[in-house]
């Protein structure tokens, strides 16, 4: 979530022209947005547009000829001079009047930092939906746009490799956020009942990487990969670049439906350390359960042992919708891991916790994680002694 921006309370006010649109100047990077003035398309508001995947999607829509005018809302203004920018919290119900003239919204707006109190998340996450749901029936918009996660399939042993688009929902609200995801699914698919007129598209992103933080991505900023016995972890990515190419075929009415995104295929977990050239550390399913709900009820980790099931079985998805559209990924999933490695590069987190400077010293040694595991094991022993447990 981002902040409100105490200069731009004369924005919040600001009618949406749909036949009106700032004349397109030089972006933040110097680059002239091309656009043709006589464009007949959508008016597509965005929420969550200032940062992330929103202000990408917010800067590939305005250079878009296939689109008549931008709307991007979020707690503070955004870098693109193209967009009409609206500045308030999703949650605010004057956000139907900041709706009203646009054909489609895409919602971004949601929270999922692993560091954020999770009944704060929830709330806001949720509500925040809700809001944008009921706002955007009220102001006559015909599509709105969800982006949850193909997590809310749930990693199972018996996942079909890949799920196809279609297959159950079983995940559960053990990991970071997917209650809030599952949720907002529940709402998406009720919406269209509630408020007849209104449809619902919903893009599933597999894992994320491109400037993100994440259970999944930290994964791979420890010393050793953690494998649990017996297990079968498969690895598909999704490359931020990609996500936002296929909000903008959903944005555009391209596709519709529930539609997974993700790369072509999907990589074993023996194939993941041999790009990385990181060394697994294979544990006992007891135990490393056992030890990261621990470490998590104590507050020493932000990764609740849900999290543990995505690196152990299978979630990968087929993308059969997108691609009947004619749409493609650009990256492949060896790229994505590449540039993974490339971000993560000098951290370095055990059980999702990051380490300072002197535990990341101690835990980048030859037997690092096995001493890193040790130590917060120990942890956990003095805590629950301080608890009188």
């Amino acid at each position: 979530m981002s902040s409100p921006d105490p200069h731009l309370s004369d924005e919040r006010s600001a009618p949406l022209d749909p036949e009106t649109r700032p004349e397109h100047g030089d972006s933040a990077h110097g680059v002239r947005q091309p656009r043709n003035p006589a464009a007949r398309g959508p008016v597509i508001a965005v929420t969550g547009a200032a940062t992330g995947v929103g202000a990408a999607l917010v800067s590939r829509l305005a250079a878009s000829d296939e689109v008549k005018q931008v709307v991007a809302i979020d707690e503070r203004r955004g870098d693109c001079p193209a967009a009409l920018w609206h500045v308030l919290d999703v949650r605010d119900p004057a956000i139907a009047e900041k709706l009203r003239g646009a054909d489609v919204v895409v919602h971004l707006a949601l929270d999922l930092d692993l560091e954020t109190d999770p009944a704060a998340r929830t709330a806001y996450n949720v509500r925040g939906t809700q809001t944008v749901l009921t706002a955007a029936a009220a102001a006559g918009v015909h599509r709105v746009v969800l982006c949850t996660s193909a997590m809310v399939y749930g990693a199972l042993p018996d996942n079909d490799i890949p799920l196809s688009e279609d297959s159950e929902l079983r995940a559960t609200a053990e990991a970071t956020g997917v209650g809030d995801l599952l949720e907002i699914e529940r709402l998406g698919r009720r919406a269209p009942r509630a408020h007849p007129g209104l449809n619902v598209t919903v893009i599933r992103p597999a894992v994320l990487v491109g400037g993100t933080d994440t259970a999944l991505t930290r994964y791979f900023e420890s010393p050793r990969l953690l494998v649990v016995a017996g297990s079968r972890p498969t690895w598909q990515f999704c490359h931020v670049e990609d996500l936002v190419s296929a909000l903008e075929y959903a944005a555009l009415e391209k596709v519709e439906g529930e539609l997974a995104v993700g790369c072509e295929g999907w990589l074993e977990q023996e194939e993941v350390e041999e790009l990385s050239g990181i060394r697994r550390m294979e544990l006992p399913s007891a135990v490393a359960l056992g030890a990261a709900a621990r470490l998590h009820r104590i507050g020493l980790t932000p990764s609740p042992a849900g999290d543990l099931a995505y690196t152990m079985h299978p979630w990968v998805v087929s993308v059969s919708g997108l691609h009947a559209a004619g749409w493609r990924p650009r990256w492949t999933n060896e790229e994505v891991l590449a540039e993974l490695l490339q971000e993560v590069a000098g951290r370095h987190t055990v059980a999702g916790r990051r380490l300072g400077r002197k535990d990341a010293a101690t835990a980048a040694g030859a037997a690092g994680a096995t001493v890193a595991l040790l130590g917060a094991a120990a942890a956990v022993r003095r805590a629950r002694k301080r608890r009188g447990l």
